[in-house]
């Protein structure tokens, strides 16, 4: 039996470029949606800045345009719809779609010799199942009472009807929903193209880092996006069918911190699977552009392995300050530090890459050391996240947010822009610009 049979080239339009099965074309649909969302997050983002900066006093420009009922002032309720959409936007519908829906497209059959992805078909349901998911974002701002805002985390009960009503927070869920859905998709078809289509002699201990990173990331979304989008049907239910499956109190026999549990079980995961292609790209990156091979590829592939693991079994240092029994926080902690080990070990490892290297400074060689530096901050404020006693006083604070930042916004931000810069020939058959690259990155690391 064939495993990579090979299809008739399309030959109309519409199956050349729009519902095409072609992993390159797909790759750069994913790319262009998520540069579109990152537009319109990275812009959400600045209204949060504004708020904080000039507080009471209007947008300037398009305040009156975007809040005409405030005059262009951003007010409390308006500002929690911000903050969470940004969230949610940057995390699902941006960096996910930059990073693993166009590189993973894109470099996976191509670096394991596969001639197109195992499920080509599938591959194209998961972009227009993530297009889905789009519209119901965009949808969200254009309802009567305005789009979510319970948080980008939707703990209930403030994410419920009695805490958010309107249907902007119902068409926010179902977003995640959909997106889980096409991520689920896109899972299996990468788990599957690296397990049965490698080319002979690509043995795993060669398969790029890059590679390495996708696949793990896929591991992770199959086993764990299910559980998120299970808590989505379940708060969908609880705010339009009458069930009360997170609803407490006098109010129903639900309990709030069973969302929280199954939100983390899958959000700690999501934080790794945000980094683990970071992780594959400054592994290539670095080591194409210092001229030497990966300083023990073994190392940073078991590293990688480690982190997969142990990401799955972290998930309670978020919920510290929850009531949870304190030997089991204490465990949780122990295993927090612990999986600082191996991410320390791959800094080390991009360290010693580097090290008597040609380098040359490139932008995607100084993308990917702006990721290497803001990574190694985010690492070290972490520690004092992972830790009860210090957690305790941090938790819900701004260092949290600064924490996250560093490692998800900025890390993960700075890997993804030096890919595009990376592959963008391969992609589109022609370079980009170097002066404006570079004016880029320093732009991005300063005021990012």
């Amino acid at each position: 039996m064939d495993l990579q049979p090979i299809h008739s080239p399309p030959t109309t339009f519409i199956k050349k470029y729009v519902f095409s099965t072609d992993h390159k074309v797909i790759a750069r649909q994913f790319l262009w949606a998520g540069l579109l969302f990152l537009a319109i997050g990275g812009g959400l983002g600045m209204l949060i800045r504004w708020a904080w900066g000039f507080p009471g006093e209007a947008v300037p420009v398009i305040g009156d345009l975007i809040l005409p009922h405030s005059n262009g002032v951003i007010g409390p309720s308006t500002y929690n719809g911000i903050f969470t959409s940004h969230g949610l936007i940057m995390i699902f519908f941006a960096i996910t779609p930059m990073m693993i829906g166009s590189f993973g497209n894109l470099c996976i059959p191509l670096a394991i010799g596969a001639r197109d992805m195992a499920f080509p078909t599938l591959n194209m349901l998961s972009f227009w199942t993530f297009v889905i998911a789009l519209l119901c974002v965009l949808a969200s701002f254009f309802v009567p009472m305005g789009t979510a805002a319970a948080g980008w985390t939707t703990y209930p009960p403030l994410s419920t009807q009695i805490g958010t009503p309107g249907l902007g927070q119902t068409f926010m869920v179902l977003a995640i929903f959909f997106t889980g859905s096409a991520t689920i998709m896109g899972g299996v078809n990468y788990v599957t193209t690296v397990m049965r289509l490698r080319a002979p002699g690509m043995t795993y201990m060669r398969m790029p880092l890059t590679i390495w990173g996708q696949w793990l990331t896929a591991i992770l979304n199959v086993l764990f996006v299910p559980v998120l989008a299970a808590a989505a049907i379940m708060l969908i239910m609880d705010r339009h069918f009458g069930t009360e499956f997170f609803i407490a109190g006098a109010n129903g026999p639900g309990d709030p911190i069973l969302f929280q549990h199954l939100f983390w079980i899958f959000g700690h995961p999501e934080v790794y699977i945000l980094i683990l292609p970071a992780w594959g790209f400054a592994g290539d990156l670095l080591s194409y552009f210092s001229r030497k091979p990966a300083y023990w590829y073994k190392g940073q592939v078991w590293a990688m392995c480690a982190v997969t693991v142990l990401s799955a079994i972290v998930y309670g240092h978020h919920m510290f300050l929850t009531g949870m029994n304190p030997l089991l926080g204490q465990s949780f902690m122990l295993l927090t530090l612990i999986i600082s080990v191996p991410a320390e070990l791959l800094f080390l490892n991009w360290l010693h890459t580097m090290w008597k290297g040609s380098i040359r400074l490139t932008t995607p060689m100084i993308f990917t050391l702006g990721m290497v530096f803001v990574f190694g901050l985010g690492g070290l404020t972490g520690i004092f996240l992972g830790t009860i006693s210090t957690d305790i006083y941090l938790h819900d604070t701004m260092f949290v947010v600064g924490h996250f930042h560093y490692t998800m916004a900025a890390a993960a931000f700075l890997a993804t822009m030096g890919a595009i810069y990376f592959w963008f020939p391969k992609m589109f058959g022609r370079k980009m610009d170097v002066r404006l690259g570079k004016i880029h990155f320093w732009g991005s690391l300063v005021f990012i």
